[in-house]
């Protein structure tokens, strides 16, 4: 249980559609002993779903679509956003960007990401097709944190669930999504309390 006298930890999320993950992390961060708080949700599509849901609850948001900018300058101007929110760490939630190792080296080891897969099984995209092509009978997600290289840097969490003989990558994702909702933001809650 967080200390009653240590403030929060303070947390910018980055997302590119739905936000379930971002809500999750939220609605986390709002029991009374959550060691963190959103501060702000952000994006690089100004039209993903999660931006509204963050609005609609209060939290700052930020919005810079990527195209027709430069890698540099897009991720600049969303370090800029971030820090200005005043985030000590970032959780990337559904964010489909890849990261240039500038940005990321800015927030060594105070950036983190959920992933659909057992890694460091299945890295990149189609985790669940993946699983069900190779006859796997587990799978689900992990935490881990963000380094240059994609969806390798130290695993801080997993969460494993069965594969049912009559699952589709379809049916796969669903579950695996519960799993990451349930993972996700004790695995941040953790990392800031160290």
């Amino acid at each position: 249980m967080p200390d009653a006298t240590r403030a929060r930890a303070k947390v910018a999320v980055l997302l590119s559609g739905a936000g379930t993950n971002m809500a999750a992390l939220l609605y986390a961060s709002r029991l009374p002993d959550a060691p963190y708080e959103i501060v702000l949700v952000a994006s690089n599509d100004p039209d993903a779903d999660g931006l509204a849901l963050a609005r609609d609850e209060n939290v700052p948001t930020f919005a810079l679509s990527h195209k027709g900018m430069d890698r540099p300058t897009h991720e600049e101007r969303m370090d800029a956003a971030i820090r200005e929110s005043g985030a000590e760490y970032v959780a990337l939630a559904g964010y489909m960007r890849i990261l240039g190792s500038d940005f990321v080296a800015r927030w060594e080891c105070r950036m983190l990401n959920i992933h659909p897969s057992l890694l460091p099984k299945y890295k990149g995209l189609d985790t669940h097709a993946r699983a069900l092509e190779a006859g796997d009978s587990r799978h689900g997600c992990s935490v881990h944190l963000v380094t240059p290289e994609l969806d390798d840097g130290p695993v801080l969490g997993q969460l494993d669930i069965a594969i049912r003989a009559e699952d589709t990558p379809e049916t796969l994702a669903a579950r695996v999504k519960f799993a990451e909702h349930q993972l996700y933001p004790r695995m941040l809650g953790d990392h800031v309390s160290r």
